[in-house]
């Protein structure tokens, strides 16, 4: 089909589409907002078991429904599809076959609109996309297509690339595999050992790849040793459900294994708890995809030269470690305590670099092989706190009591900004997504209401105080077992909803607190639902119309758009500041040099940030009528940079005393 010949298609259905209402027997369909943007809908091939993925833009609807009109096989059809918000720009159902999904058929050509219904959480309202045009070919089964596959010099678990036609995507669709007889010489020999068939299932090239796949050349193909492998490679569809298993003719295919070998570490400097990966070929480990009972090891052996910073001359070093397996061309190691390198240099306070060679040692059932050494560099760069701000949805639903889901992201953005500003000349980095670059992390979930029942705002659920910070991985949320047993509240985290006893009128989302004051109900319930307030709404930030506030001079306003940007400040402060207290629990504070069971400073003065709550005033948390930031009293300040050195100065000229 061509692209003119399409959109004209497209137009014409399009009226169709309107024309017949979007209901049947002339209903009058419900008034609905055309806000929702379809984009594509994949794959075109759906088999039983396909995830159909459909792309665009949604926003945060619920109980999105996909509805398809149009035809199949010559049969007028239409279908009602539940679908599974997985983001705001991604939908996604399970097709269960034809006939299973209300088709007068399993196999045959499905063509014609489809549209995304759903309902706005916001506003209440219908909401729908645009209809797009679509064609699938529906099926029962694929019989694969063979032709052509990358041969040549490789190492052992280099991706082979195959090209096809009617692969399967794996899941409950069920998979490709490649299946591969021969035999092999190894380097050296005249002998060709023979080699049965081995089974290697396949990865789609991308995700809706259905004619490029790859398959790990696994070492139980034909082991890890140098040599040659000479002999065929066939393609197998296997549904999941067993009810079809179709092969293609085999191809020859000739590979010459190659010795492991390392090209580079990354990153050039590494902190505890951070990955290491190691670059190059030929590496073997556990792969969950390919199914071999042969142990598969591989460490690496460093050799050479550690130069502590700013010292005249190196220490010979020579250890061993133990990465972990990501496929045949990566590893990754963490720095730890625990290993050889942990026990050569203290990882929290000694910086330097390491430089010398690195080979690859592999190990897989009896054989054991040394790879071709190639030379490394690793600093050692100062210890670093990361920690994970996790957003849940239970803030999402926090944040429509507020009227105040539209801005969800200013909130996001204002709390990031107070937790860096509160830190800041610390080695601490707050991050919204988690970290894939550390293994040792904290997280910390900003929540919605307290599932204690207690009505906290924030709680530091971590088993006891960790004076030095000694664990880099605290969780400060779901629920600890251990604080549970001790007779203490189980659940951490910060707890939003309980942030709304500020106000005069909590209504039935928290208990109103001592400190409640009417400037809280001044900024927010212009906004909030249950005071008759008009929530904010998309088309409030349309054209850049809300600004974004530098400090609160302008609060509170009267304009809506500045009532809107005051009540973002105020939010995103409440919880940031109520996120940093959190967060320095858990690395030690407060009184960081006295008892293990102080947790606040034992002074009730403005602006200090480790007050017991009740000592901390809204205008102060909400830094409002000139009160606030609350800051890092000078002995905390001192004691944070000493664990988290950052090589910088205090930020600010002055921090009052703790006492």
């Amino acid at each position: 089909m061509s692209g003119g010949f399409r959109r004209f298609l497209g137009v014409l259905l399009a009226l169709a589409f309107a024309a017949c209402g979007g209901g049947d027997g002339g209903e009058k369909p419900p008034i609905a907002v055309q806000d929702l943007v379809i984009s594509d809908v994949l794959p075109d091939v759906l088999l039983p078991g396909t995830r159909v993925v459909v792309e665009g833009s949604f926003g945060d609807i619920t109980l999105p429904l996909v509805e398809f009109k149009g035809a199949f096989s010559g049969s007028d059809v239409k279908l009602l599809l539940p679908a599974e918000l997985v983001s705001s720009s991604r939908l996604e159902f399970l097709w269960t076959g034809g006939l299973q999904q209300g088709l007068p058929g399993d196999s045959g050509t499905l063509e014609g609109l489809v549209r995304v219904i759903a309902t706005g959480p916001i506003d209440g309202r219908n909401h729908t996309s645009l209809p797009a045009v679509v064609s699938f070919k529906v099926a029962t089964k694929l019989e694969p297509k063979f032709y052509g596959v990358s041969e040549g010099s490789i190492f052992v678990n280099d991706l082979i690339g195959l090209d096809g036609q009617d692969l399967l995507l794996g899941g409950a669709e069920g998979k490709s595999i490649a299946i591969l007889e021969g035999c092999f010489t190894k380097l050296g020999s005249s002998t060709c050992a023979p080699i049965g068939d081995v089974e290697i299932p396949m990865r789609p090239r991308s995700e809706f790849s259905r004619d490029k796949a790859d398959f790990p050349f696994a070492p139980k193909i034909a082991g890890v040793e140098q040599g040659r492998f000479t002999g065929t490679v066939r393609i197998r569809n296997d549904a999941a459900d067993g009810s079809s298993s179709i092969e293609t003719q085999q191809i020859p295919v000739d590979f010459d294994l190659l010795k492991p070998t390392i090209f580079s570490f990354a990153p050039e400097a590494a902190s505890l708890g951070q990955y290491v990966d190691v670059s190059g070929g030929g590496f073997v480990g556990d792969d969950p995809e390919v199914e071999d009972a042969t142990p598969a090891l591989t460490t690496v052996r460093l050799e050479g030269t550690f130069t502590a910073k700013g010292g005249s001359s190196g220490v010979a070093v020579s250890f061993e470690i133990i990465p972990q397996f990501f496929e045949g061309k990566l590893i990754r190691y963490v720095l730890n305590e625990e290993d050889a390198l942990g026990k050569l240099a203290d990882l929290r306070t000694v910086t330097g670099t390491f430089t010398g060679t690195a080979t690859p040692l592999i190990r897989y059932g009896g054989i054991n092989l040394t790879g071709t050494p190639g030379p490394f560099t690793l600093g050692i760069a100062p210890i670093k706190q990361v920690v994970w701000v996790q957003f849940l949805p239970t803030f999402v639903e926090s944040l429509r009591h507020l009227g105040m889901r539209a801005v969800e992201k200013r909130v996001r953005d204002r709390v990031l900004q107070v937790l860096r500003r509160d830190y800041a000349g610390v080695n601490v980095e707050f991050r919204e997504t988690e970290p894939t670059d550390f293994a040792l992390y904290a997280r910390v979930d900003i929540a919605g209401p307290d599932p204690n029942g207690l009505g906290l705002l924030g709680y530091d659920n971590t088993p006891g105080k960790d004076k030095g910070n000694l664990r880099l991985h605290d969780r400060i949320g779901g629920v600890n077992a251990v604080t549970q047993e001790d007779n203490q509240p189980g659940y951490g985290g910060v707890f939003v909803e309980s942030l709304l006893g500020f106000s005069e009128h909590p209504g039935g989302f928290a208990e109103k607190l001592e400190v409640a004051n009417p400037l809280f109900d001044q900024i927010f319930d212009p906004f909030r639902p249950d005071r008759k307030g008009s929530p904010v709404l998309a088309e409030d930030l349309a054209n850049d119309g809300v600004p974004t506030l530098e400090e609160s001079s302008r609060c509170p306003a009267k304009g809506r758009s500045d009532r809107i940007a005051c009540a973002v400040w105020v939010f995103g402060s409440l919880i940031g500041t109520t996120t940093s207290h959190e967060v320095a629990h858990s690395l030690g504070l407060a009184d960081p040099k006295g008892s293990l069971t102080s947790y606040h400073n034992p002074s009730d003065e403005p602006n200090r940030l480790m007050d017991s709550g009740g000592a901390r005033t809204f205008q102060e948390r909400a830094e409002l009528e000139g009160q606030g930031p609350a800051v890092f009293c000078d002995e905390e300040y001192q004691y944070l940079q000493e664990i988290l050195p950052l090589g910088q100065p205090d930020p600010l000229s002055f921090r009052p005393g703790c006492f």
